[in-house]
């Protein structure tokens, strides 16, 4: 009896696994609830942004615009691009890809997992000068934004151009999170040298695996997210431009009492011993020399490729704060006019907002781009879009 007691569950569990493994992936499509997507739009979730469905049903209807981006998406308030487009009809709904950690190199992969449904598609993408540190991105922000799932697809890909598929693994490949993933380092490993009949071996269980990767996805698709702290108000409805300029600063000169450089009160004491002790700290830094530059310029050539139609959005940084870390203006003027020039000849558009970098409530705070910042941003997407 006790055997028995003991092997029960063991076999109950196989046989669910079993299950879960077999169950096809259109038998789960079918189980996605109708409003999931719209759910989505606004979640900001890992699960999402690691995974393949949602992204891919959204870029099937073109009244989804993607936002792609980093930590600045989860900065709610009025202003906000989901709130001011939601509250004033838009007949666009703006779909947040993004959180704190995303750079290039996560954009490139994901870019070139979904190349072929980008032809024609007009999205927007918020570069940060932080993303270009001199090393690019390093393990800790890489390995828990990465995903598997993309990464696995990618040798598999045969709509991005070889050449730039063969640099992007290559990049991919001096990450640890790739490294210690032995199925897959083995995969980029055959692939990149030639080695063609190791590279047959291990795609057999990269296959596998892919299969398996997209019933994950499709099973945290068919969980509810968790609830955001979004703000929703109406007060940004009907408004002009200038109206709402001066309703952005009149909100942030209220959110901004306790710091000299325009910082968000709540960000601000939270910070305070920290920003205390940056004064000139940063002397002789310089956004010039990255290695995120070559990251950048494989999205680039991703997007041109695949005919996407992109605007780039040049955020800038809080000025004040920069001069009072001692970060030199030279190494951020020499980093707006370097990616200004690699969006110019890739032959995309972007909006330009580096002359902001002192502007009163244009950022919420060191980094992020806020109030006012979100204004000219939703006046700029208006104009892209139309």
């Amino acid at each position: 009896m006790k055997k028995k007691y003991f092997f029960g569950p063991i076999i109950l569990a196989l046989v669910l696994f079993a299950g879960v493994v077999l169950v096809p992936v259109s038998w789960l499509a079918k189980l996605v609830p109708e409003d999931r997507l719209e759910e989505s739009a606004t979640s900001l979730e890992s699960n999402m942004f690691q995974g393949t469905y949602l992204q891919s049903e959204m870029l099937k209807h073109s009244t989804y615009v993607p936002i792609y981006g980093s930590s600045e998406l989860s900065r709610w308030d009025p202003f906000h691009p989901s709130n001011y487009f939601e509250m004033n009809a838009a007949v666009f709904t703006p779909y947040l890809i993004g959180k704190g950690g995303m750079t290039s190199i996560i954009h490139d992969l994901n870019f070139a997992t979904h190349a072929d449904q980008l032809k024609n598609k007009q999205m927007v993408i918020i570069v940060s000068p932080q993303w270009f540190v001199k090393h690019g991105t390093d393990e800790q922000h890489f390995t828990p934004n990465y995903s598997a799932l993309q990464a696995y697809q990618l040798p598999f890909n045969k709509e991005v151009d070889e050449q730039v598929k063969r640099k992007l693994m290559q990049r991919l490949i001096t990450y640890d999170a790739v490294k210690n993933d032995t199925i897959l380092y083995q995969l980029y490993d055959a692939y990149l040298n030639d080695k063609k009949v190791k590279f047959n071996i291990f795609s057999v269980s990269a296959k596998a695996y892919i299969s398996l990767l997209k019933k994950k996805d499709l099973y945290f698709t068919l969980l509810k997210d968790k609830p955001t702290n979004r703000h929703q108000s109406n007060e940004v409805k009907d408004k002009t431009w200038e109206e709402l300029q001066a309703q952005a600063d009149a909100y942030g000169e209220k959110r901004t009492q306790h710091s000299k450089f325009y910082i968000d009160d709540n960000v601000y004491k939270y910070r305070k011993h920290y920003i205390k002790g940056m004064k000139g700290k940063n002397k002789g830094h310089s956004y010039a020399e990255s290695l995120e530059y070559e990251d950048f310029q494989l999205m680039l050539d991703i997007l041109k490729e695949a005919n996407a139609d992109p605007l780039f959005v040049i955020i800038p940084v809080n000025g004040a704060y920069y001069d009072y870390t001692g970060f030199p203006e030279k190494g951020r003027q020499e980093y707006y006019t370097r990616i200004k020039k690699q969006i110019n000849d890739s032959g995309f558009t972007y909006a330009d907002y580096s002359d902001h970098e002192y502007d009163p409530h244009f950022m919420r705070d060191t980094i992020h781009i806020g109030w006012k910042g979100w204004v000219y941003l939703n006046e700029d997407m208006q104009k892209f879009l139309e």
